[in-house]
């Protein structure tokens, strides 16, 4: 696969995700489930138009190496590589909100369709290149219903603009 031709590194952009370590997860569209998994994680991803081939290779190499899953003491020291459970990915532009003006947020840092749908496939390819098996997905821009099993709870918020 071709690797799309991104933005550079110009722009201070950044991908922000918020990774749900689940027992189960699905996304039906239209009364129609389109994917479900069991144990795993539940991946929202916002992305901007500046996000770059190197965010999401870094992001993609995080959550396949986050330790948020219970070794056999209990302490969470397993990463989804080591328990072999599936990620759920689900594009969400409103994590993008700005609040700071008023009580009716503002989406202007989301990315644009015609950008963000390439970095969102190409990001779902990478992580399944990572972990060695199929990734689940919803469907960009479509209006989904998420459903999930918070696991623990264990939600971890990040970004790439973190990663230095």
């Amino acid at each position: 696969m071709q690797t799309p031709p991104f933005p550079s590194k110009l722009y201070n952009s950044h991908m922000r995700t918020v990774i749900q370590r689940v027992s189960k997860a699905s996304v039906t569209i239209n009364g129609e489930k389109k994917s479900s998994i069991e144990k795993g994680y539940l991946v929202l991803l916002g992305c901007e138009n500046a996000d770059t081939e190197e965010d999401i290779q870094w992001l993609a190499k995080k959550i396949c190496g986050l330790r948020i899953f219970d070794d056999e003491n209990g302490v969470m020291n397993k990463s989804i590589m080591d328990t072999g459970g599936d990620i759920l990915v689900v594009s969400q532009f409103t994590l993008w909100a700005s609040y700071k003006k008023g009580n009716r947020p503002s989406y202007l840092r989301a990315g644009n369709h015609e950008i963000t749908v390439p970095l969102y496939e190409r990001f779902c390819a990478v992580l399944s290149e990572n972990l060695g098996k199929k990734i689940y997905t919803g469907e960009f821009g479509a209006d989904m219903k998420v459903e999930l099993l918070n696991d623990g709870p264990v939600t971890i918020c990040m970004d790439t603009k973190n990663k230095e």
